[in-house]
């Protein structure tokens, strides 16, 4: 708690919490205050463990970080951990990263091209095009775990589909999509029936995750689907997991409005995906 309220307070606006009560948070880190030119979104989940047991579980999000610039600066931050064991080490994780993106500032390395960011420029078409919200009337625990055989018959029905409560920031909406998925042809078909509607066909992106829990092995079947918004599937594939859900399929639809966001985006996405979820 005390390094939260510290981290909180040194960086400011670039501290974003995307949920208190799971302990995700998102720091946005620059290369410089006034004129940024490198910029880099950490976020972090941190597990009952930390710091005494576990080490933070996180993502590096920039959309020119690619390659051998990914693995270093990963290899970094796993360093710092072993070094300092049993410590807390968010500060000298994003000052880490802090220093890399000044070296690139420094160095020769071309600006990163910023047409590659995840957030696209479309012209907003209004707000007409939202799906019918449809509360969940099952029990939720049934519907999370649903269960029945894995026979061919079950394998090509369709899961029913439900809609959340559309989140809307700055001309960007965001809904999630849910359905209780026990195969990966149900996931299949689920996603293919979601693309028949037009509107989510024309989402920015579609971003989506699922967790199968397979009794005969007791392991997790899982994936997930970025769809062009850097990392948000692995991020709503952590989230199901620390929610501990499974058989279950959850798609989230952003439109975009042509304002950026920024690391709030994930936090609608994140929340959207809860809602349904909880619902």
């Amino acid at each position: 708690v005390d390094e939260i309220e510290a981290l909180s307070s040194i960086y400011g606006e670039d501290w974003c919490v995307v949920d208190e009560n799971e302990k995700i948070y998102c720091i946005k880190i620059n290369d410089s205050l006034d004129q940024p030119k490198w910029t880099l979104c950490l976020q972090v989940i941190l597990p009952p463990g930390y710091p005494t047991a576990e080490p933070p579980i996180y993502q590096l999000n920039a959309p020119w970080l690619r390659g051998q610039d990914y693995v270093e600066l990963a290899n970094s931050l796993e360093e710092i951990y072993v070094q300092n064991l049993g410590e807390s080490i968010l500060y000298l994780w994003v000052e880490k990263i802090r220093e890399v993106l000044i070296e690139k500032a420094q160095s020769s390395d071309p600006e990163p091209d910023i047409k590659k960011t995840s957030e696209e420029v479309v012209e907003d078409d209004g707000d007409d095009f939202l799906l019918d919200y449809q509360p969940i009337q099952e029990d939720p625990i049934k519907m999370l775990n649903y269960v029945t055989s894995e026979s061919q018959e079950v394998d090509e029905e369709l899961p029913s589909i439900h809609h959340g409560n559309p989140i809307t920031d700055r001309r960007s909406t965001f809904q999630a999509h849910l359905a209780p998925v026990v195969t990966p042809r149900q996931v299949k078909r689920v996603l293919e029936k979601l693309y028949e509607n037009k509107k989510i066909a024309s989402a920015t992106h579609n971003i989506y995750a699922y967790r199968i829990y397979c009794e005969d092995k007791q392991t997790f079947l899982q994936d997930c689907e970025d769809d062009g918004e850097t990392a948000a599937g692995g991020r709503l594939l952590h989230l199901m997991q620390i929610l501990n859900v499974h058989n279950v399929l959850v798609v989230v639809s952003r439109w975009y409005g042509g304002i950026l966001l920024g690391p709030d985006r994930f936090k609608h996405i994140n929340n959207c995906a809860r809602n349904v979820l909880v619902e």
